[in-house]
């Protein structure tokens, strides 16, 4: 009989496999694909312009693990990614991906052992060049051994380890990645990132952002001109770099580039994506879309959106080279266009392909942001030179899942032109039990016109193709509502013990370590102690993945401060910290007891077993399903308004589906909990 019983579970586990979804970095896929032959893949739910669909071709499973560019070998259906590994300093991989490989055999390992990779380009000779935060470099990915064909061809940028012009050393610089392009001509163009997000110091601040100055200034674009013939030597030994010159400054990051193929021909764009800087406000500052032109200042970090002077820099701006800058400086060239705020464009490419007639010529940009704002793909249609085509003011644009589905474009308070876009992906904020929010990063065009993109975060590679017949409806938002913020505050003010947590976490944590480097977190002058705590706290729980009451292990606050994963540790030089700063390691454990016990009730586990337990309302509609071995808080052990159930707080990982509510709750099967231990 025991058998027989064993026989029966292992045939129950078959015929869930067989019917319910796989889950693959977070997204469900089941058997319906998206493309065709073998280049289809399984299809995910993203919601897309209608006639594109996404296919999942690598995953986690596929140990990818910080996945940030991608390129097609010319003429082979292969593809080398730029694997980061993290914020790890020596974590890098470049990989090939054969796409007409097995599931799960898509994948080897060219290089390793690199600092920071990041660009990938097919340069004037055909061959691929890949960038680390220092250097550029060529390859040959199908040589039998690729480490053997590498040249370098730049050898010292400014990367992770700088120095600045007052002496200061930094062991990580804010921005070190460099993507590139080269133009027709061979020159080369190298994103400098700047070292800081704001290059604010202790005031008053009277002189320019130093860093930002000079031959060799951060935060501008470098341009390398090649000898004769349009190709760059193999450095040897002893070899010093190509000269370089600053080509445009004032770009605090600029990891979106695109030139138009007839530059630089005159009139013809050369565009940059701008990452501005970091404000708590969802809606400020604007991201930017900028006409490179030689000699220019961008505007960081004296300007943000069109002409609004940052208030730290007033002195700056009174005199010198620097003066009225943002408003009556002819050195400054104010944004072609304003594009989402925090958005964050980490690529930009013109479309030129057959799969795609109605999107040929026209500019693509990824949005990686993790804000409302981000997570999608733009599409612009632009002029004969590439230049995106402005409209008169009020030109709106989506939100995902906030209050204000839609808003226009402002600065200063006032309505501004900008250029109108279409969503190629538009709708990827994260829905439990159906996907991840979207993290796109690289992204190019294959030979066929397919469009590949590479996410960081959730390490997967997607390839978008043809679909055909009506797109699904849009999938339903699943963010933390304000009432739900209102109410997790309201629990930590009622606890004597987490209101001493959050108020130590604000003074020796947020405003030690992290006000100015991440955001302000909505911190104001003038606020009392309380206020204080509970403006950190708020800002806290609207961020996406930070917070999950209940289970400190699952949030973005302890990942970051702990390094735990991929995602760069905070606050910078963090590593450091638990060694030179006494009670800084009980600090993160004094984080960890805020969220655990944010709400009142009783941590049970979810019970070993099926492989997922389900979750239903007071009405028995399915709200999910979450894995075994899982912690949830139990609010009431023997649910009054439904026997035989209990009920807990919203489950501290990202398995809803989206079709329950807070105020409905959360119910479980009373013998499917069992007490931690």
């Amino acid at each position: 009989m025991g058998v027989v019983a064993f026989a029966a579970v292992l045939l129950g586990f078959a015929s869930l496999a067989a019917s319910d979804p796989v889950r693959k970095s977070g997204y469900a896929v089941g058997t319906e694909t998206c493309g065709s032959g073998n280049l289809a893949f399984p299809k995910i739910q993203i919601d897309m312009k209608a006639g594109f669909c996404a296919g999942l071709v690598a995953s986690e499973e596929d140990h990818l693990k910080f996945p940030r560019s991608i390129i097609q070998v010319p003429g082979r259906d292969l593809f080398v990614v730029a694997d980061m590994g993290g914020w790890g300093h020596a974590d890098g991989r470049l990989l090939l991906l054969d796409p007409h490989a097995p599931d799960g055999q898509r994948i080897k390992e060219l290089l390793t052992g690199i600092e920071y990779p990041f660009g990938l380009v097919i340069g004037p000779d055909k061959k691929l060049y890949a960038s680390t935060a220092e250097t550029i470099f060529r390859f040959d990915p199908v040589a039998d051994n690729p480490r053997g064909t590498v040249e370098t061809i730049i050898r010292h940028m400014p990367g992770r380890r700088i120095t600045l012009p007052d002496g200061s050393k930094l062991d990580e610089s804010a921005h070190p990645l460099k993507q590139f392009v080269f133009d027709r001509n061979g020159r080369l163009f190298v994103n400098v990132g700047a070292h800081s997000d704001d290059c604010i110091t202790p005031g008053p601040i009277t002189k320019p952002c130093a860093p930002a100055e000079g031959t060799s200034a951060m935060a501008a674009i470098w341009l390398f001109t090649p000898p004769p013939g349009g190709v760059f030597p193999a450095l040897k030994p002893g070899d010093t770099d190509p000269p370089h010159m600053v080509y445009a400054r004032g770009l605090r990051n600029s990891l979106a580039l695109a030139l138009h193929p007839n530059f630089p021909d005159a009139g013809y764009a050369f565009l940059q994506g701008e990452n501005g800087r970091d404000l708590s406000d969802i809606f400020k500052p604007n991201e930017e879309i900028n006409a490179i032109e030689q000699g220019r200042h961008y505007g960081w970090p004296y300007c943000y959106d069109l002409s609004t002077p940052s208030s730290e820099f007033k002195l700056a701006l009174q005199s010198g080279v620097y003066k009225s800058l943002c408003t009556a400086n002819a050195l400054y060239k104010a944004p072609f266009s304003l594009m989402p705020p925090h958005g964050a464009p980490l690529a930009m490419l013109y479309y030129h392909g057959a799969k795609f007639p109605e999107l040929e010529g026209k500019l693509l940009v990824g949005l990686h942001g993790y804000r409302p704002t981000g997570s999608r793909v733009l599409v612009y249609d632009v002029d004969d030179h590439g230049f995106p085509k402005p409209a008169a003011a009020p030109v709106r644009y989506h939100v995902s899942c906030a209050a204000e589905p839609t808003r226009s474009f402002q600065a200063d308070a006032r309505e501004v032109t900008a250029a109108p876009f279409e969503e190629l992906i538009a709708g990827w904020h994260r829905v439990n039990g159906a996907r991840p929010q979207g993290a796109p990063v690289g992204m190019t065009v294959a030979e066929d016109g397919a469009i590949w993109l590479v996410e960081d975060k959730n390490q997967t590679i997607i390839r978008i193709d043809r679909a055909t017949g009506d797109p699904p409806p849009p999938l339903p938002c699943d963010t933390r509502s304000q009432a739900l913020i209102d109410q997790l505050a309201a629990l930590v003010a009622k606890d004597a013990q987490n209101k001493i947590r959050l108020a130590t976490l604000r003074k020796n944590l947020v405003e030690k370590h992290c006000v100015g480097c991440h955001s302000d977190f909505g911190l104001k002058p003038g606020q009392s102690d309380a206020d204080k705590d509970a403006t950190v706290l708020r800002f806290m729980l609207s961020q996406d993945g930070w917070i999950y009451p209940g289970d400190p292990t699952s949030g973005k606050l302890r990942t970051r401060l702990r390094g735990v994963g991929a995602e760069k540790l905070m606050p910078p030089g963090g590593e450091s910290l638990p060694k030179t700063e006494p009670g800084y390691a009980a600090l993160l454990n004094t984080a960890d007891l805020l969220v655990a016990r944010m709400v009142p009730g009783t941590p049970m586990r979810i019970k070993l077993g099926l492989p997922q337990r389900k979750l239903l309302s007071k009405a028995d509609k399915e709200c999910g399903e979450i894995p075994t071995a899982k912690v949830v808080v139990v609010t009431q052990r023997n649910a009054v308004d439904k026997p035989g159930f209990s009920r807990f707080f919203r489950p501290a990982d990202p398995y809803l589906n989206g079709e329950c509510s807070d105020d409905d709750g959360y119910y479980i099967r009373q013998e499917f909990l069992v007490p931690v231990q």
